[in-house]
């Protein structure tokens, strides 16, 4: 699964999910709505648009899923994004986003929908699309509307709901003047009541705890979208929707869809054994399908014209351009397999050609899968999620606001953007707001509240904060045997230890290293390949001495990780070491998930320890696996720094509100974080949410919306760096699906091309 991200509107559901001062902070004024009209998505859509006449009827689309969902009810803590891609074919939604991320009304399923009075108390009058039926003929109606209220009311323990945001503000719902007219009044003001009811379930899951519990989670009898659920087979992985025959709406296209489970790291895999015909991939599995479209003389990243310089093929990814099996031995290395397949020990012949003949095999595999891959395209726009760098407020000397605020300032958030997205082509455009992206009409770039990228200001920050450069630093332990200093050679640490140094100088690492994680240690030892990598330029080395000492070259025999005597002089212009506080070094704890789709994640790690040691934080970093990233780490506060992602959202005085929420103390002295996994909130920043909810006056939401994310940007708990890539392989010839960014995709107009028909320069419109 890839690592830099989490599941979108489902993942807001869940209350204990895995995603984010005394500045002065500007006043901001509320744009008018023709200026917010203005305002466009940074990357447009990528999803081949054609008109439906030039689609034709019938087809499988095989499309790939990270797994077969542990539950179709997408209202429970253990929902995904399969989940999600279910209920958006199969259930009503009253409102879907459109191409700029802005809830529109379906009228597949209303006529309408308005606040009718607002005095003494809100209502909001529904009137369903007189056309619109359960799949088993029931009219849906006023009785699914009042079922799914009480349940995710949070009344009624029984129900083991993930979240009750806007239905506990509900306070009756009654039929109109008939069952196709629904009015809901509120005890409070709602200004997100768009967000209710999508998707809808019928009142047979939501009228009983037993059923909302059990009885959507492994199947789903009764449904109401283009599509309806055939079988889930969780053995084989796949989901299959066939035609709903009792739709209304706009003929589906398709015949079926066949959401099949696929691990990212194994797509590139499943489209060349032509298992799936679409996928979301990672930029070197999107790089491979570009060099495969290339030696066919197709257009590499195929997709919409967006600023930034498009890709070629072989243009290297953040994770690096994919090489051929056994082109990666060196010239010296190869005549050695050679001359040892060769010679006359018989056993290591026998073995070397063994090991020669799988080389061979799995470049012959790699060859046949490139040349299946060449009948794919990438199509390529921005997913409406953002990573940021998120850092842990609640100890350590992050605790401190103006180290915070020295971090954001050390970060060249351009230059971190240019590292993810230039490479593919796509506008290399910091974020520039926690609580919408670019298209969005809440959207402003508030950094201004927190300042730019100054190094100078940064180090300032950090004086005033007591960090003093070349402090003396403590010894931290004692080594048990006088005499061996560590990273000498042929000397290993024990298992989970940090070696220390002969002269008393910290040499890095934490005592409760978690269990399992593969921590980079501060000494350069050999095996620390990131180490090797960030310093591959520099022949001397800094020790949390303050001092600076020549470095063995490993490349001519050298111990690893040696260091000449010292006292040794420092090269002219050396910098003058890490800072230090009450004789203990600025280190941070750097942790980060491990494995398939972590790659671009560690890229963007590396740039940030550079640009925090150039003012003199080291940074010490972990890497954990995938699985047990947030859990274990991230959401238990075992982290200084770390890098995730957060959804934007349509609605975010609603949804974002758990993520930056103060976190509150618990009886039992913990702290209640909600989704806050940076433990920094404020109370001003709670009101503003608390006002941005609590009106319906639009305009004033959408400047309470971006006075709030100044007020975040000022506290520094989090700082949202680029915009991620959204990267989907599929068929040249299939339309309306792809890269859909913001919108909401259109399952029913989704299909492959008649022959001889192309797609057209816009998309296609409802």
């Amino acid at each position: 699964m890839s690592h830099d991200g989490v599941g979108l509107r489902a993942v807001m559901r869940s209350v204990a999910f895995l995603t984010a001062g005394a500045l002065a902070v500007p006043v901001l004024s509320a744009c008018s709505a023709d200026d917010e009209e203005k305002v466009s998505p940074v990357a447009a859509q990528d999803i081949a648009p054609a008109g439906r006449n030039q689609v034709t009827d019938g087809g499988t689309l095989r499309w790939a899923v990270d797994a077969v969902p542990a539950t179709l009810n997408t209202f429970q803590a253990d929902a995904d994004a399969t989940t999600s891609r279910v209920a958006g074919a199969v259930l009503p939604s009253l409102y879907r986003l459109d191409r700029d991320g802005r809830p529109q009304l379906n009228p597949d399923y209303l006529e309408s929908a308005k606040v009718v009075d607002e005095e003494p108390k809100q209502v909001v009058l529904y009137k369903l699309n007189q056309q619109a039926v359960w799949s088993d003929g029931r009219e849906i109606g006023a009785d699914d509307f009042a079922a799914q209220w009480r349940a995710l009311s949070g009344k009624d323990s029984a129900y083991w709901t993930a979240r009750n945001a806007g239905y506990d503000r509900i306070e009756k719902i009654e039929r109109g003047k008939n069952n196709l007219e629904v009015r809901v009044t509120f005890s409070r003001p709602y200004a997100d009541w768009k967000s209710l009811f999508s998707p809808l379930y019928p009142k047979d899951v939501m009228g009983a705890a037993a059923t909302f519990n059990d009885g959507a989670r492994r199947k789903l009898n009764v449904t109401a979208g283009p599509f309806a659920l055939q079988s889930i087979d969780s053995k084989a992985g796949e989901i299959h929707l066939t035609r709903n025959p009792r739709w209304w709406g706009r003929p589906a296209k398709l015949a079926e869809i066949a959401l099949v489970a696929v691990p990212r790291e194994q797509r590139a895999t499943a489209l060349a054994a032509n298992r799936v015909d679409m996928a979301d991939v990672d930029p070197e599995e999107a790089n491979r399908i570009t060099l495969a479209a290339g030696a066919r003389g197709s257009a590499p990243l195929q997709g919409p014209s967006t600023p930034g310089t498009p890709s070629t093929p072989g243009t290297p990814s953040t994770s690096g351009t994919p090489s051929t099996p056994g082109t990666t031995l060196s010239p010296a290395k190869a005549l050695h397999s050679w001359a040892v397949a060769h010679g006359s020990d018989q056993a290591a012949a026998r073995d070397e050609a063994g090991a020669r003949e799988k080389l061979r095999q799995a470049a012959a595999q790699y060859a046949s899968e490139q040349n299946s891959l060449s009948g794919f395209v990438v199509r390529k726009s921005l997913e409406p999620a953002y990573t940021q760098l998120a850092m842990n407020g609640s100890e350590g000397p992050l605790a401190d606001e103006r180290v915070r605020r020295a971090v954001a300032r050390a970060l060249d958030r351009d230059e971190l953007a240019q590292t993810v997205l230039k490479p593919l082509g796509l506008p290399a455009v910091p974020v520039g707001s926690h609580l919408a992206l670019a298209g969005q009409q809440a959207y402003a770039d508030n950094s201004g509240a927190l300042g730019g990228h100054d190094a100078k200001e940064a180090q300032a920050l950090l004086v005033d904060a007591g960090w003093v450069p070349g402090g003396p630093v403590k010894e931290e332990k004692k080594d048990k045997e006088k005499g061996k200093a560590a990273g000498s050679e042929g000397e290993k640490a024990a298992p989970g230890s940090e070696p220390d140094s002969d002269d008393g100088s910290y040499i890095g690492g934490e005592d409760n290293k978690p269990a399992g994680t593969d921590r980079v240690k501060a000494d350069p030892a050999g095996e620390a390949d990131e180490y090797r990598t960030k310093h591959s330029d520099e022949q001397t080395a800094t020790r949390f001495d303050g001092k600076r000492y020549a470095r063995h070259d490993t490349r001519q025999g050298g111990a690893p990780g040696a260091y000449a005597p010292k006292g040794t002089a420092a090269p002219a212009g050396a910098a003058s070491g890490v800072l230090a506080k009450d004789g203990k070094p600025l280190t941070l704890r750097f942790v980060l998930p491990s494995g398939p789709g972590s790659e671009s994640l560690n890229t963007v790690a590396d740039h940030i320890s550079r640009m925090l040691e150039r003012i003199g934080i080291r940074t010490e970093t972990t890497k954990v696996a995938g699985d047990s990233y947030f859990k274990d780490h991230i959401a238990s506060g075992q982290y200084d720094l770390a890098l995730y992602s957060w959804p934007a959202t349509a609605f975010p005085a609603t949804d974002a509100r758990p993520i930056f929420a103060k976190p509150v103390p618990a009886a039992d002295g913990s702290l209640t974080v909600e989704q806050n996994y940076t433990r920094v909130g404020t109370d001003q920043v709670d009101q503003l949410f608390d006002q941005a909810i609590g009106t319906l006056d639009e305009d004033e939401e959408r400047a309470l919306v971006r006075k709030t994310d100044a007020r975040i940007w000022a506290a520094a708990g989090s700082i949202p760096l680029y915009q991620r890539p959204q990267l989907t392989a599929v068929r040249p010839n299939l339309a309306n699906a792809g890269s859909f960014g913001f919108q909401t995709p259109l399952y029913e107009d989704m299909g492959f091309l008649k022959k001889g028909a192309k797609p057209s320069a816009t998309p296609s419109t409802p």
